[in-house]
């Protein structure tokens, strides 16, 4: 398996190539999970998914549980090759091997069996991109997430459209 940096946006996916925008909510923080996730397969068919966890966590396990719930679609899809998208940079830094000279990120110890989990999952793929991206660009996974738990969509502000201070 190798793991290389998401592609600039400008450039189109290589072929065989899914996207996957991953969610996950906890409503309380913690409490029950709602996971949601975008999976888009490389001859442009959406997937989506939107489950509510059994289970109590904290909004970071919702993150991981919704990224191993597509990761589980995708490869029953018969995906080979995917580009991870979220907007948890906890996910990013846990799960995104160290570029040259850089340290791992440090364990999670409450979290390490889940991350041990998720990295079986990501091993059954051929090629694996990750991408952290901004909460606005990741609304769609968002609203699955909550939408699973019976919550209504959050709105995320574009960063243009921040309060001015005065």
């Amino acid at each position: 398996m190798t793991h290389t940096a998401a592609l600039p946006v400008a450039q189109p996916a290589p072929p065989g190539l899914w996207v996957i925008h991953c969610d996950g909510s906890a409503i309380p923080n913690p409490g029950r999970m709602g996971l949601g996730a975008t999976l888009l397969a490389p001859d442009g068919q959406q997937h989506t998914l939107s489950h509510t966890s059994s289970l109590v966590g904290c909004n970071n396990e919702a993150e991981l549980r919704a990224l191993m719930a597509a990761l589980q679609q995708a490869h029953a899809l018969g995906a080979r090759a995917i580009a991870v998208r979220s907007d948890s940079s906890l996910l990013i830094e846990q799960l995104r091997p160290p570029q040259p000279g850089q340290r791992p990120a440090a364990p999670i110890a409450r979290l390490a069996a889940l991350f041990d989990s998720a990295r079986a999952w990501l091993a059954r793929f051929d090629s694996v991109q990750w991408q952290w991206i901004p909460r606005h660009r990741n609304s769609a996974a968002d609203t699955l997430a909550r939408a699973a738990l019976g919550a209504p969509a959050k709105v995320a502000p574009h960063p243009s459209h921040k309060k001015k201070k005065r």
